[in-house]
């Protein structure tokens, strides 16, 4: 079997990238329901962090979404997207 290191590379990083999404979004919920408290400086530096790696991405989604009403289904948009890619590559590029 050839596998093709750089489709395995490309398609660890869209893992990680789904697990650093993963952890914004969980990340989010605990802050809006003040389980965790952003004033930590570890929390905040965190929460930085995954916001300057996830939310660029995110907001190119939300450019073409439609309102949901403070529903925010850019992520699962994100999810299908990364998921997407990764079969595309698989599919396309995968060599025999």
């Amino acid at each position: 079997m050839n596998i093709n290191p750089i489709i395995i590379l490309i398609s660890q990083l869209i893992g990680l990238y789904n697990f650093a999404l993963i952890t914004y979004i969980v990340l989010q919920w605990l802050i809006h329901f003040d389980i965790i408290n952003k004033d930590n400086k570890i929390v905040n530096k965190v929460y930085f962090t995954l916001y300057k790696i996830v939310d660029p991405f995110l907001k190119k989604i939300r450019k073409y979404l439609p309102s949901f009403g403070g529903l925010d289904i850019s992520p699962i948009i994100a999810f299908f997207l990364l998921g997407f890619i990764k079969n595309v590559m698989f599919t396309y590029f995968y060599l025999r």
